[in-house]
């Protein structure tokens, strides 16, 4: 079965492919708007990155509302790092702008629609494809795995012991900082949250090692298990660390975050398993 890639890196930069394929939607309008605009003087590429920005704007808006319940202070809210963005409130924005747009600079009006017709579509029809080629090449990946003290084991064999429940794996290491920074998060949800089997993977260290990690963060957590060889990230496309995936409880992938978790993301991938 082909592994779809999730996520990957180019050098510092660690991308999501959704977050690549908004980047060349985005090229393509450029472009497009560019060309149309050629002899005419309207000034396209500003009023470009201005919807982008106000979509990015509006989309982290509308997520914080539906999960205002999830931040603890402002500064949570303002942190983008956790990655929480809705995605069809930042549509609805950016629709509003444009529209405004659209009746204040007639001038624009061609040359924008063409513009952000053609990143509509290269964006509709890259993620549209994906996501149809997704849904039947995600299963829950069966690799071996390891115990803490060493026992040979898989997330197949996990279900087994907790059946009818969706699972949360989450792919991490101790050198990570943001994986460090979640894990009280992931250890608030897998004791309060019974119905949901939390999973985690440690990728590339040695049993010893993560147990003192553990003793020294003052960690108490369940399913925390080993993998030496990288094997889960390969299987699964996620070379970005954290990563985090939604698993229903017939083993199918329904969510995947990469990047760090907040209380809100995570709550926002458990919305989707139900």
């Amino acid at each position: 079965m082909t592994t779809l890639e999730q996520s990957f890196s180019l050098g510092p930069l660690a991308l999501t492919v959704g977050q690549a394929l908004l980047a060349i939607a985005f090229v393509i309008a450029l472009l497009v708007g560019a060309l149309m605009a050629r002899g005419r003087q309207v000034p396209i590429a500003d009023t470009l990155f201005n919807t982008l920005l106000i979509a990015l704007i509006g989309a982290r808006l509308v997520f914080v509302v539906r999960y205002w319940g999830s931040y603890d202070n402002l500064w949570g809210m303002l942190d983008i790092r956790d990655g929480g963005f809705d995605i069809l409130g930042g549509v609805i924005v950016a629709m509003l702008y444009t529209a405004w747009n659209l009746w204040r600079h007639p001038a624009r009006r061609k040359v924008l629609i063409g513009a952000l017709s053609a990143g509509a579509i290269t964006w509709g029809m890259t993620g549209g494809i994906l996501l149809l080629i997704d849904q039947h090449a995600r299963p829950l990946p069966d690799v071996p795995l390891a115990t803490l003290d060493g026992q040979q084991t898989s997330l197949p064999d996990l279900v087994a012991l907790n059946p009818d429940k969706p699972m949360v794996v989450n792919l991490w290491a101790t050198w990570c900082p943001p994986c460090v920074r979640e894990m009280p998060i992931l250890e608030e949800a897998q004791q309060t949250m019974p119905d949901t089997t939390f999973v985690l993977v440690n990728q590339g260290e040695d049993g010893s090692h993560v147990v003192r990690f553990l003793g020294e963060h003052e960690l108490t957590l369940d399913n925390v298990l080993l993998d030496v060889r990288l094997a889960l990230g390969s299987a699964t496309g996620s070379h970005v660390m954290p990563t985090t995936l939604f698993y229903d409880a017939e083993g199918r992938l329904v969510d995947a975050h990469a990047g760090e978790l907040s209380r809100a993301t995570l709550q926002r991938g458990l919305d989707r398993l139900r």
